[in-house]
């Protein structure tokens, strides 16, 4: 952790200001210590690196095990591919030169959208609710302008209007009320700035995909086994998808029967790659213990009734949301 940025921490329980006792340091950075907020008595721990306001054990315990088992495979500097990049400039249409300007990450998971953050020379301030925060720090820390922490989407340590840009991918859906987790982050946002968010899209078509069936289900057995199911059967079941997927017409139809996620075609990953990104999604669909999809006309009813402005609510294959929060001077007018 920076020690540049403790001025800048709030307790997320009372919102007062934290003071940090160091117990060990390292290349310049926090290693070891303790956030203690005087009001509250509450205290924090920072655990390699990595400040703590959450509990070890809680809802995103799956996100946390798929993550530090497929810390890698995600990653563009590592999969040699510039998916994460691709992806990430397409929903924000930010500049690739942000430097000077703060970027909060809701859900870093193992850091792929971290790396391409960094990459613009802003400031970036990135957390998890689960232990996915240690993927993370291991692919792109320590940076001096990285700040990792571990923190619950409802419960943020720092102060309102703090961030020039927010973004959230693949995360709002797996939360408790999604809702509630969009309209906390937008209480971060400086006036001026610019949020990025992502979620499933509701339609007709989720009651009948195979996660639906499955999930009841597969969301009761323990990440372990499960994954362990996983990793045996679908380097089976993919040739298995591949070869449906290739008969004319109604190839890609037939193979979503296979319970398995197959990027065969979709995605530019060479097939020794394949195998890997089709465990951990098909993991990452089957064990989360909240899915809710939204529809676009509802996402964009949100950024309207949270004073957003410039606003754009796209269908990408996922619904894309993106809004400007007012100026004070936009406000008089």
């Amino acid at each position: 952790m920076n020690e540049n940025i403790i001025d800048d921490l709030y307790c997320p329980a009372c919102h007062d200001r934290l003071e940090c006792t160091i117990t060990k340091k390292e290349s310049g950075e926090i290693k070891e210590g303790i956030l203690t907020c005087k009001k509250c008595r509450n205290d924090y721990p920072i655990k390699n690196f990595i400040p703590r306001f959450v509990k070890e054990d809680n809802y995103a315990s799956s996100f946390g095990f798929e993550w530090n088992k497929h810390s890698r495979t995600q990653i563009d500097k590592f999969n040699n591919t510039g998916i994460s990049a691709d992806r990430f400039y397409s929903q924000t249409n930010w500049s690739q030169n942000l430097k000077g300007q703060k970027i909060l990450e809701a859900g870093c998971g193992a850091g792929r959208f971290t790396q391409i953050a960094l990459e613009t020379g802003a400031d970036v301030y990135s957390f998890d609710l689960s232990s996915a925060v240690e993927a993370c720090f291991d692919n792109n820390g320590p940076a001096k302008n990285l700040h990792i922490f571990r923190a619950s989407i409802y419960e943020l340590p720092f102060r309102k209007e703090y961030f020039d840009k927010i973004f959230c991918f693949g995360v709002l859906q797996h939360t408790p009320d999604v809702r509630k987790s969009f309209f906390s982050l937008v209480q971060y946002l400086k006036p001026g700035g610019e949020i990025v968010v992502d979620v499933y899209k509701k339609s007709l078509r989720n009651y009948f995909q195979s996660k639906c069936f499955l999930r009841p289900f597969t969301k009761r057995i323990g990440s372990t086994r499960l994954y362990y199911i996983l990793s045996e059967t679908v380097p089976v079941l993919l040739p298995m998808s591949n070869g449906l997927k290739r008969i004319p017409l109604f190839g890609r139809h037939l193979s979503s029967i296979i319970p398995i996620v197959n990027y065969k075609n979709v995605l530019p990953i060479n097939d020794k790659d394949l195998p890997d990104w089709a465990i951990l999604d098909t993991f990452d669909m089957l064990t989360p213990q909240y899915d809710s999809p939204q529809t676009l006309k509802t996402l964009k009813r949100w950024f309207m009734e949270a004073g957003l402005t410039n606003v754009q609510v796209l269908n990408m294959g996922f619904l894309v949301g993106k809004g400007t929060k007012e100026t004070n001077q936009e406000k008089v007018k």
